[in-house]
């Protein structure tokens, strides 16, 4: 876990209880849009959508699972193999050889079952702190931190909810802020609104559609003009 920090304002975790409140609302049912069926399904689908659409990998886990429905076919298979199959959600070289060596270590080291801790996650190829972050919350219900990745980023600091655009520093200053038990919902939410309205160049601060932005009263929008 991230070091831990001074205890934050009243006033700063109550505006970050009334924007998890409001998007709670918005989004009841928070969960990945990545397609998976287990937490080895998760975590590849996860270790594909770096630099990729969510959209581009539920595209290409079906082929990769029909290929490879264990973990250990996985583990046996080709890395020029595995390199086809996922050629088109970019970085292919290092995905296919970190996907091959995770399926390789979770066989090897962990008896075949993915591992339910940050620090056994995080030593498998192509597993950092964000992917293990989405694993351990949406795959077994475990909240060890918060996936910082780039809409968490900057809904962040547009909210004044962090200073830094480090995701270590940013994980650091929101576990504070929000409780425990919503850590995978908060990652989800910031996700959704990124995509849905708060726009990385275009933000729909006066017009998300049916009138401005739901967390405008809320939102000092930091950085924005």
């Amino acid at each position: 876990m991230p070091a831990k920090t001074a205890a934050p304002r009243p006033q700063d975790k109550a505006r970050a209880q009334a924007i998890f409140a409001i998007l709670a609302a918005r989004y009841p049912a928070p969960a990945p849009m990545l397609d998976y069926t287990d937490a080895w399904g998760l975590l590849v689908a996860t270790v594909l959508a770096a630099q990729c659409t969510d959209a581009r990998v539920n595209k290409v886990t079906p082929e990769f699972f029909r290929r490879w429905p264990r973990i250990a076919d996985l583990a046996k298979a080709e890395v020029a193999e595995i390199e086809e199959v996922v050629r088109s959600t970019g970085f292919y070289h290092n995905k296919a050889k970190n996907l091959k060596a995770a399926a390789e270590r979770v066989m090897t080291v962990y008896g075949g079952a993915v591992p339910r801790t940050m620090a056994e996650l995080v030593t498998l190829g192509g597993v950092a702190r964000k992917t293990a972050n989405i694993v351990l919350g949406s795959a077994f219900g475990i909240n060890e931190g918060i996936a910082v990745d780039t809409h968490v980023t900057r809904l962040s600091f547009r909210l004044g909810l962090t200073q830094s655009a480090d995701p270590k520093i940013i994980e650091k200053d929101l576990m504070p802020l929000f409780e425990r038990e919503q850590w995978a919902d908060i990652n989800h939410f910031l996700v959704f609104f990124g995509r849905e309205v708060c726009d990385a160049r275009k933000p729909k601060c006066t017009d998300a559609g049916n009138g401005p932005c739901p967390l405008a009263a809320l939102c000092p929008r930091k950085g924005l003009k």
